[in-house]
């Protein structure tokens, strides 16, 4: 059984999860800039906890393509007050932190949130995995090439699918040397891959679960899906909830996704194959 422990809460991965995303930028591709006060902010988290969300992922850098780079004081001064109200108005809510700075994992845990999502697996902070072992929280590493500043320019990989399983495996074992219980991948969809790289890895994601480790996918209205169609982020939806199904069949365990309802969904669905 695929469990993780938050907060001493057990929470069983057998059966896929959602997170949803709360973007504390005001630049992100998507929403960035729709959650600057607390009436926005508390309404937009109430939505996704109704609509079925078990964690909610709250991040205040923007990793998009060519984000700009914001100081460690700016991102605590987004992001600390907005995990203390969301514990205080939703006392069982379980809060992941989307950051690469060990500062930030520590201190946003001090504060309530129970997991960290690291969109650079440690490379952006050579603090960061002995900060979570001390913590002793889940955390969810990822894989990017490059930096959000550059990741976009011409990445090449000799065979992405192995070149990814070494990078894995290499953190997994470093992390379970410091000790570290709870951990989820996330292959990092549009981050330092071309189109043809993240449909290679949505192919081959059930190849990941040789791992033994529950599997993140977050593809929400990512351009991998806007450019094949044509479309923009607020026209992705549909091609959202197609890719998310993939994933599931796939045997991803969480869905990191902006729209909460439309995943819950596309779990029920899949799982009445499984049965």
């Amino acid at each position: 059984m695929k469990t993780i422990n938050c907060k001493g809460k057990l929470i069983d991965l057998s059966t896929p999860k959602v997170m949803g995303i709360l973007n504390l930028t005001p630049d992100s591709f998507y929403d960035g800039g729709l959650y600057q006060n607390e009436k926005s902010i508390l309404e937009k988290v109430e939505k996704m906890l109704v609509d079925g969300a078990t964690f909610i992922d709250v991040g205040a850098y923007s990793s998009r393509p060519n984000a700009i780079h914001i100081s460690e004081e700016e991102e605590l001064k987004r992001l600390i007050p907005v995990v203390k109200l969301l514990i205080k108005i939703f006392p069982e809510i379980l809060i992941s932190v989307d950051t690469f700075r060990s500062k930030m994992a520590h201190e946003s845990i001090e504060n309530g949130a129970c997991m960290i999502n690291d969109i650079s697996a440690g490379e952006m902070d050579k603090n960061m995995f002995k900060t979570i072992a001390q913590l002793q929280v889940p955390y969810i590493l990822m894989h990017m090439k490059g930096t959000p500043q550059n990741m976009h320019k011409n990445p090449t990989y000799e065979n992405i699918i192995s070149e990814l399983m070494f990078y894995f495996s290499e953190k997994i074992h470093q992390l379970r040397e410091l000790g570290v219980n709870d951990l989820i991948i996330d292959v990092g969809f549009g981050f330092g891959k071309t189109i043809d790289h993240n449909y290679q890895l949505l192919q081959n994601l059930d190849y990941f679960k040789h791992l033994n480790i529950p599997i993140l996918t977050g593809i929400s209205r990512k351009s991998m899906l806007q450019k094949p169609l044509n479309i923009t982020a607020n026209e992705a939806l549909n091609a959202t909830t197609v890719a998310n199904t993939i994933a599931l069949l796939k045997g991803s365990s969480i869905l990191r996704v902006h729209d909460v309802k439309e995943a819950v969904e596309a779990i029920k669905i899949t799982s009445l194959l499984n049965q």
